[in-house]
């Protein structure tokens, strides 16, 4: 009786544990309670919302209150890391970061993960004619590096397994046995 409610707490305690690392990575917002398409469509009816969204920063750019960062939106898989699939773009979006960033620290095509809260829009310059970007004031700025984004996501086999290569012995003998 006594190892069943030990293991019962000791489940328990991982699963709340998974629960907060979760919240820590997205601070709590699920990511599917506003789109990016409800965004564009009507950002002002969603102004003050929190929202997280990702995608690859197109430039950056110091202004005197803050920087700016316009990111090609992607979408982003279960850890909150944005996909690789340019196709699956939306649109773009401005992340203002009011505390000092520099704009070398994300150059062009650094994946990022922005959890914030909308701020309205901005339209601005882009080509030949003129966009309007929906703007987010940046919480948290998550920057994938390139060694996070190298790392394999499935996990080779590690110790032992079926197979571990020749194991070599004076009593080993490959079959048929030849004695």
């Amino acid at each position: 009786m006594l190892s069943r409610t030990l293991c019962a707490t000791l489940a328990l305690l991982i699963t709340l544990t998974g629960c907060a690392s979760m919240q820590e990575a997205g601070d709590g917002l699920d990511p599917q309670a506003l789109t990016f398409l409800q965004l564009k469509a009507a950002p002002d009816s969603v102004k003050g919302q929190p929202a997280v969204f990702g995608g690859m920063v197109l430039t950056a750019r110091r202004l005197k209150d803050g920087t700016r960062i316009e990111i090609l939106q992607l979408p982003l898989d279960r850890s909150m890391h944005p996909g690789y699939d340019l196709t699956q773009s939306q649109g773009r979006f401005i992340a203002l970061q009011h505390e000092f960033l520099d704009p070398a620290t994300l150059p062009h095509g650094t994946r990022v993960t922005v959890t914030g809260t909308i701020a309205g829009t901005v339209t601005l310059p882009l080509d030949e004619t003129e966009y309007i970007y929906p703007v987010i004031e940046v919480k948290r700025l998550q920057v994938w590096s390139a060694a996070e984004e190298a790392a394999p996501r499935i996990r080779s086999q590690m110790g032992p397994g079926a197979y571990w290569g020749p194991y070599w012995s004076p009593y080993y003998r490959p079959w048929p046995y030849r004695w």
